[in-house]
């Protein structure tokens, strides 16, 4: 469901833009307006924390003078702002040093089709409304179980965008998206041991959403299933990486395979294209156009087409993750991934969870990590970790004060298995992910 007319008012706008980088001399511009309208509302304790209306726009201007590039942004739409923001983007642009590989993509590779991707819908809630799904969501966490012992509250959101891109080679479309969320984070006690954890549900179209009540004692039954949770003695042993931790794992991949890590030579991939990097029953491919999809997209930041394509087939790295920029700095040319991937799912394996807590036997399942011990350079990987001990396929005990470690070439390389129990909620779709073994620091 687009309002057209909403879109039609941010295209004048970014024409508007367009036509006036043109007369102040730019010879080559692109411009963006967006338009983003939410409802927030947070309860705590079961009284009403925060209700926050938002409502912000910004507009942003990029110039080229040959390949001097000055870019400048407002959120003031009046024709004296759009007037001075591009005057101050030329004036930037005729100071700036001359780079050859700047400027807009090539006008070939620019989306020429549009299909309607099913990513708007408008949440008809009002403030007392998502009080009341709020205040249900803490309260099935507080009376779940009487080891809850307090809470850093529920909040529900809901959020709609009217973004418009238009550049000077004809390039002008815009889309409307919207997104919802319900979250609680709550705490237990029992004896000297005190544990949070949360739980949230997110989708594009409300009717989505997993209930408050199902988010509530989802919430508590994770916060307690932590409680008395030990350390570990230092050991090598296999570990298992639940959905939401195994997403983080891709993104670390995604980080040394994208364009500005490697022609800044700041990537533990450096030089890897067409070699195998994943065992070679790994798939990782991008679907850009899949309907209602949280990363769906027909054209990136820059109004290139999207396509699906293979990242990695048979284990091998078969594209990297290029803008028009870094595309040109590494000789090759842009995937359409300016402002990142759209929809990346690896491929699930055969085994639920349950069947991959039996593939793990007797290790650690990692259920939250913590810092940022990810060296992206060397891949060297250290992280402080939580979860729980594992023998013979069962849950024993959960764990904490725990570092894992390992190197992410040799990790990529000795996945042993990933499973079916895929996380939907964000732009990158993957089950758990077993590896073969790695360090683990404890006592």
């Amino acid at each position: 469901m687009q309002n057209q007319d909403e879109i039609q008012r941010l295209k004048h706008v970014v024409q508007q833009l367009l036509d006036e980088a043109k007369q102040q001399g730019a010879t080559a511009a692109e411009a963006a307006f967006s338009v983003d309208n939410g409802l927030s509302v947070s309860a705590r304790l079961g009284d009403v924390e925060t209700i926050e209306y938002h409502c912000d726009q910004g507009i942003g201007v990029t110039v080229y003078f040959g390949r001097q590039k000055g870019s400048a942004s407002t959120n003031d739409v009046s024709a004296d702002s759009l007037k001075e923001t591009v005057k101050a983007a030329c004036s930037i642009a005729r100071y700036a040093s001359e780079d050859e590989y700047a400027g807009l993509p090539d006008p070939a590779l620019l989306a020429t089709e549009f299909p309607d991707l099913d990513l708007n819908h408008p949440w008809d809630i009002n403030a007392e409304t998502a009080i009341t799904l709020a205040v249900e969501c803490e309260n099935a966490a507080r009376h779940f179980d009487k080891a809850i012992s307090n809470s850093e509250g529920a909040t529900v959101n809901s959020h709609q965008g009217t973004r418009v891109f238009g550049n000077s080679l004809g390039f002008l479309q815009g889309y409307q998206s919207s997104r919802h969320s319900i979250s609680c984070s709550v705490l237990a006690g029992s004896g000297d041991s005190m544990q949070r954890d949360y739980w949230y549900s997110v989708a594009r179209n409300p009717a989505l959403l997993e209930t408050a009540r199902f988010v509530g004692e989802k919430a508590a039954q994770r916060t307690v299933a932590r409680l008395n949770a030990r350390s570990l003695s230092t050991r090598q042993c296999p570990v298992l990486f639940a959905p939401e931790m195994a997403s983080g794992l891709i993104g670390s991949l995604l980080g040394a395979i994208s364009g500005s890590s490697l022609y800044r030579k700041s990537s533990f991939l450096l030089d890897s294209l067409d070699s195998q990097i994943l065992p070679d029953f790994v798939r990782i491919h991008e679907q850009p156009l899949l309907v209602g999809g949280m990363g769906s997209a027909s054209y990136d930041a820059e109004g290139v087409a999207t396509r699906a394509r293979d990242i990695v087939s048979d284990g091998i790295l078969r594209s990297y993750i290029l803008s028009t920029y870094s595309a040109r700095k590494l000789g090759m040319q842009t995937t359409g991934n300016a402002g990142g991937v759209h929809n990346l799912i690896v491929e699930p394996g055969e085994q639920d969870f349950a069947g991959m807590l039996n593939l793990l036997g007797t290790g650690l399942l990692v259920t939250e990590l913590m810092g940022q011990g990810v060296n992206r350079v060397t891949g060297d990987y250290s992280r402080g970790a939580s979860g729980f001990w594992v023998e013979n396929g069962m849950i024993q005990y959960p764990v904490q004060e725990i570092t894992i470690a390992g190197n992410l070439k040799s990790m990529l390389r000795n996945i042993v298995a990933i499973g079916n129990d895929v996380d939907l909620r964000g732009n990158i779709r993957v089950g758990s992910i077993l590896l073969e073994q790695m360090a683990i620091a404890g006592e």
